[in-house]
């Protein structure tokens, strides 16, 4: 089994970090973070290209009034995710939409504790 390419987390803007690399308030921080890794590692951005899409979701936000503490990061790496995705055409902006709505549906639907289901084959 071949392992992923490290990112390099110098080229990424703001990234939270301790001394052990990326930290992550929430679990799905965590998946976003290993989504863009492994879609780089399959070729579908670099990582300038990444580092340059994130710093243009955050001066968006910031400039919409962000206060940039740090809480909203994740947040910002979905933005560009999608946008890169949307761009290199994997993907497109109602079907993400479609997505989130399926999620949330899913999720309120869902029992505590239980695993979340999502409905496939619309």
């Amino acid at each position: 089994m071949t392992s992923l390419p490290a990112p390099d987390l110098a080229a990424l803007p703001h990234i939270p970090c301790d001394a052990e690399g990326p930290v992550f308030r929430e679990p799905w921080e965590a998946h976003a973070f290993a989504l863009a890794v492994t879609l780089h590692a399959k070729g579908l951005f670099t990582w300038p290209e990444w580092a340059e899409t994130l710093s243009a979701e955050i001066r968006a936000a910031q400039a919409a009034g962000d206060p940039d503490t740090g809480e909203t990061y994740y947040s910002h790496w979905l933005r560009a995710l999608e946008r890169l995705m949307i761009a290199r055409g994997v993907t497109t902006a109602p079907a993400i939409d479609d997505t989130t709505a399926a999620w949330h549906r899913a999720a309120e639907a869902t029992p505590h504790g239980q695993p979340i289901v999502l409905e496939t084959g619309r």
